[in-house]
């Protein structure tokens, strides 16, 4: 009998065995585990609210800058800085990128702005294979954002808004978009870091948003979720240099692009006024400061909020309320988080004594923008007139008139005078002064920007350094 044991439990192992195999095979696994989890809950509930976004530029055909204008220009030899005359044939092309609907009664959409930078018709797509017609509200290249806005009869679904206030290092995060056409793509992720600056051929983006989920264009402009399915960020694929990681625009810096795109078709940007350069080594020596230890304000304007809370020539500028401030870039790119009637701690150095001032940020006054553009420019325009228009031979129906030149200006350096005519600065069609006044005023912090002179029936491109 003993010696039969071990026989015994062989074969009652192998009962209870096929028993258990028998009991998964014929009614499935004894535990059942809910496959429905947050992510699967996140994605279904807000899938609805992703759009895909396609642009189509239509061709244009070889021809000169000015053949929307009429003209027959040529180019004299002292101008030197001038666009190629003539532009190749592009052909019709469509740019896929993604969306998503924050308001549905309304049919606003977020995208980002480079997805329909020169578009010509722009159709949206919803999940449900409905496709709408898209009207530009608004759009902004140095945040990168643009909204769109749609007609539908019915409601359409809508993101729920979350906050980026206070995202975590290692949290989940969900993205959704069309990268390369596959629409409704859903890659999940943590947040890598936070607080990220990338820079750009042309500019430097703040406060980003790092994933390890990668960002292809076709995901560009789709939304960033947490785990609750709440929009905490706008993804965005504008780091070309990117691979295997991704950047998305935080929501809660968002909010106030989106209130101005909607408002104003572009965003205000605040003004104190001051104007402030960069700490280089010989004025470290000469102020004895460490380098980058803060920007210097070389000018104060009379009446600006600025002066009113007290800030001098001379000043140090070491932070704004909590963010140090180490170049011209870093204060312009800081200011531009700010809304008019925000309340902002201007943190200074004055000789050897450490102040802060609270500086009220306003809209830069109008009736400022002709004595800016003679300070940036060196011109004073004024509107055409029947008159001037004889006087001065000027072929152009619209436009803003040189009325008065500074000679020690760049312009009147390389051959501009009195009665040409301003049609053009960066993609903004100016038709009178007013026109001219506000872009100066839009353009003001720039590096540079690009006009489109005319003189009787030739026109010319400029670039000009600010």
């Amino acid at each position: 009998m003993r010696g039969n044991q071990p026989r015994i439990a062989v074969c009652l192992f192998g009962v209870i065995v096929s028993f258990w195999f028998g009991c998964f095979y014929a009614v499935g696994p004894c535990v059942a585990y809910d496959r429905e989890g947050p992510v699967v809950k996140a994605v279904r509930a807000v899938s609805p609210a992703v759009v895909n976004i396609s642009s189509v530029i239509s061709a244009r055909k070889r021809s000169g800058p000015f053949s929307g204008f009429g003209l027959n220009p040529f180019f004299d030899s002292f101008f030197k800085d001038f666009f190629d005359p003539y532009l190749e044939r592009q052909p019709e092309r469509s740019t896929l990128g993604s969306g998503v609907i924050l308001d549905g009664k309304r049919g606003l959409i977020i995208t980002n702005a480079h997805v329909i930078a020169n578009a010509g018709t722009i159709k949206v797509t919803l999940q449900d294979e409905r496709e709408f017609e898209a009207e530009i509200v608004g759009a902004d290249p140095d945040f990168d954002l643009a909204v769109l806005r749609i007609q539908s009869k019915a409601v359409l679904p809508e993101v729920k808004m979350g906050s980026s206030d206070d995202l975590m290092i290692g949290e989940t995060v969900i993205a959704i978009g069309n990268p390369f056409g596959f629409s409704h793509t859903v890659t999940t992720g943590v947040i890598s870091a936070l607080d990220r600056s990338i820079r750009t051929d042309d500019r430097v983006f703040h406060e980003f948003i790092q994933i390890d989920a990668s960002i292809n264009p076709g995901n560009s402009g789709g939304p960033l979720l947490n785990i609750n399915g709440e929009l905490i960020g706008i993804n965005t694929a504008i780091y070309a240099k990117a691979q295997g990681i991704g950047f998305a625009i935080p929501i809660s810096k968002t909010r106030k692009i989106i209130s101005d795109l909607i408002a104003h078709g572009e965003v205000i940007e605040p003004w104190i006024g001051i104007i402030v350069q960069n700490i280089d080594a010989g004025l470290s020596r000469y102020l004895n400061v460490p380098a980058k230890s803060g920007v210097l304000i070389k000018m104060v304007e009379n009446g600006s909020p600025a002066a009113k809370a007290g800030a001098r020539e001379g000043d140090i500028l070491l932070a704004l309320d909590n963010r140090k401030i180490v170049s011209a870039d870093d204060f312009q790119s800081t200011m531009r988080n700010y809304s008019i009637g925000d309340k902002l701690n201007l943190k200074l150095r004055r000789r050897a004594e450490s102040l802060t001032l609270s500086v009220l940020a306003s809209q830069f006054p109008m009736e400022r923008a002709a004595a800016l553009g003679y300070r940036l420019l060196g011109i004073r325009t004024d509107d055409l007139t029947p008159g001037t228009r004889v006087r001065f031979n000027v072929a152009a129906d619209s436009g803003a008139l040189i009325s008065e030149l500074n000679p020690q200006s760049y312009l009147a350096q390389i051959g501009a005078r009195s009665g040409d005519v301003i049609r053009r600065i960066n993609e903004v069609p100016i038709k009178n002064s007013k026109d001219f006044n506000a872009a100066i005023v839009k353009y003001r912090h720039k590096k540079s920007i690009i006009i489109l002179l005319q003189r009787g029936d030739q026109g010319y491109y400029i670039t000009i350094e600010l």
